[in-house]
This record gives structure tokens, sequence and C-alpha cells, in this order.
């Protein structure tokens, strides 16, 4: 199938280094110039190795530092004007990518998957410590400062998509990459700490724990039944109730009947794919008009716009559209309008959810939400 190259990209780099790309909605030519007197900040990034669990954490000290819920006035994401200097050094954008200047993960090497065979056994139980590997990047979705993604127009959603799929394919291409997860934090109840409509790229140096366990699943289950695992999810019509809140021609939005949070939202593409750049045009387009509907349906469940999480589930290196197909997952910790879910005991401690909310009963809400507009 064929795939669509991104609308229009502009590469260029910020004054410490760190590379930036403007992505606009129609064909056009940019002349970038940073002209600050910045550097890097200082402190090293880490991983490091959790034993108990097999997973990795990073320590990136440097973070600590990272800018926290400016004014408007002072805003890092927003165009750069004669009086003030930003991130983004133009004075209007459309979307724009960056590296990350406070990175959770930076360098150059990737874990190598077979680092825990040559440690001795007190090395690997002590905890393993490696120097920080993979790559972060910043997505700005539109140059104006207040407003919110869910408000864009379909066509600046479909650059959006353009931009996430080519910096998928960029990314897969580093050395020191092994996964990459593009995700928003929106809302301040989601610890959101710069109000400029913005979103975030991780290039992970690892396979995270979410990704392999997914994975397994997937493949347990086609050994078991010798079907596609996504494809029975997109199929099965559970018991307590229709999950789907809209359904197109390649993709379906649902609230999976497991749903750990209040309100939990799967978007799965109808073809085995497993990144981002290998969706076709018509794929891009479909998901940019759905996604900004079931953006608006969110933001009707409660007295105001829905604080949430929402990424990009993709396969790792190395892996298929039939080992871990591409879908995006958005969850919200709003359960009322006056009340969050919290993270207690069961959760936090063992891992083990407890939902406020019959996921049928989300899914008809939202799928009514539809009657509202």
């Amino acid at each position: 199938m064929k795939v669509t190259p991104p609308v229009n990209r502009t590469t260029a780099q910020l004054a410490d280094g760190r590379d930036i790309f403007f992505y606009d909605d129609e064909t056009r030519t940019r002349s970038v110039h940073d002209g600050r007197d910045i550097a890097r900040p200082e402190g090293a990034n880490e991983m490091r190795f959790d034993p108990l669990l097999g997973e990795w954490t990073a320590v990136a000290a440097a973070r600590q530092n990272r800018t926290h819920k400016p004014s408007a006035d002072a805003c890092p994401l927003c165009p750069s004007t004669p009086e003030r200097a930003t991130e983004v050094p133009e004075a209007e954008f459309d979307v724009v990518v960056f590296e990350n200047r406070f990175p959770s993960f930076r360098g150059e090497a990737p874990v190598p998957p077979d680092v825990l065979e040559h440690l001795e056994p007190a090395e690997e139980a002590g905890g393993l410590v490696r120097p920080g590997a993979g790559r972060c990047e910043v997505v700005v979705f539109t140059d104006q400062h207040t407003g919110q993604l869910a408000e864009v127009p379909a066509a600046r959603m479909r650059t959006v998509v353009d931009a996430w799929a080519d910096r998928t394919e960029a990314l897969m291409r580093e050395p020191g990459v092994e996964q990459v997860y593009i995700f928003e934090n929106r809302g301040e109840e989601i610890g959101v700490t710069l109000h400029h409509p913005h979103g975030q790229i991780y290039g992970y140096p690892f396979r995270t724990p979410r990704t392999q366990k997914i994975m397994a699943q997937a493949d347990g289950f086609r050994r078991r039944h010798g079907k596609d695992l996504f494809d029975e999810i997109l199929s099965a019509e559970p018991p307590q109730g229709s999950p789907v809140i809209l359904a197109g021609e390649r993709w379906t939005a649902m609230v999976p009947p497991w749903a750990r949070w209040p309100v939990e939202i799967m978007i799965l593409p109808h073809r085995s794919v497993g990144r981002l750049h290998e969706l076709t045009e018509a794929e891009r387009t479909e998901f940019a008009a759905m996604y900004l509907e079931v953006l608006r349906r969110g933001d009707q469940l409660f007295d105001g716009p829905l604080p949430y999480i929402s990424g990009w589930q993709q396969a790792p290196r190395g892996a298929t559209g039939e080992d871990m197909r591409l879908h995006l997952q958005l969850f919200s910790i709003r359960r009322a309008s006056n009340k969050l879910k919290y993270l207690a005991g069961s959760e936090s401690g063992m891992g083990v959810f407890i939902n406020d909310i019959a996921p049928e009963d989300m899914a008809a809400r939202l799928r009514d939400a539809g009657d509202d507009a």
C-alpha cells in the first residue's frame, strides 16, 4: 500500500545543537535561525535495572530544573518575537517537533537484549546501571497558546498525524531506539506543567513492559487458537453490551470491556499494521477525523475539558503488526464532574486496578455524546 510522506517538512537546528522540524499544513519554504546563547543543561542520564520486576527505569537529574507552569508571556512553546526568543525560532508555525531540552532518555547506545546474560549474580541482583540512551522530543500542535488539540481543524490534525508518522520512521532508524511512544498529557489533573497544546515523543532504548506483555498475549493467543488477537477484539460482542463508540471503514474506537480507568478508549486499525509511518493516506485521514470526534465526545462527559493521557502503542524494533498491532490508548482519571480516580493501595502497590464505572456504561455514554453535537 502507498504511504504518504509529510505535507511539508523543514529541518533545522537550535542554538545548542538540538534538532527542530517544522511541519506545515501547506507547502512553504522556511529559513530558520536560532540566535540564542544557550547550552544543554548539565546532568547525566542513566538506565537502572530492577532485578525484582525485570524492568528498566531512567534517572534524569537535569529534569528537576525543567520549566514549570510558566505564565503565558513566558511560554517556551509559543513562537519567538523580536522581544523574546523561545524554543521555536519562528514568528508563526503550524506543527513543530524539537528535541526536548530536559529529556528523560538521552544517549547513543541501545540496551542490548542479552545484557543480563553476561553478569555475575551479585551484579544483577545489585541493580545494573548503564549510561543513558534513547531520545525525547516535543510536538507542538499549534502556535496558539490557548486552546486544545480537540479544537484544531481536520487538516491540522492530519498534519499532526503526518508529523507523528515521520518522526516514528526517523527514530526507528536511530541505533539507540528500540520502540517509539507518542503521547499527549492534557490537564493539570494529569500533571501538565506547560499549558500550550503539545505532546511528546519517547524513543525508548528497550522494549517497554506494557509492550512485552501485549506481545506475549498476542503470541499465546495465536498459538492456542490460530487467530489474530486484535482481529478477535474488533469482532467480539461481549454479553455486557457493545464496547464500540465509533466504527469507520478503517478504524474502530471502543471502550475495552476490561478497561482499568473510568474513561478508557482504544482506537484500533482494521488492518494489521505495526507503526504509524506504515499507515496509508486513507488510514491517516480517517483516523484524524475519528480522533477529533472522540476528543470532542470526551469533553461532553463532565463539566469541562476531559483531562487525559493519550498515547500510541507501536511495534518495537524487529516486530510486525501481527506481533503488536498499532493502536491508540486514551484514558482519564476523571470519574465524575467533581471526582478524580486516585491510584490507591491495590493499583499503586500491586498493579491490580479497580474501575469505578462499568466499561459498557462508559461506551454508551460516549455513543450518546455524539447526539449532543
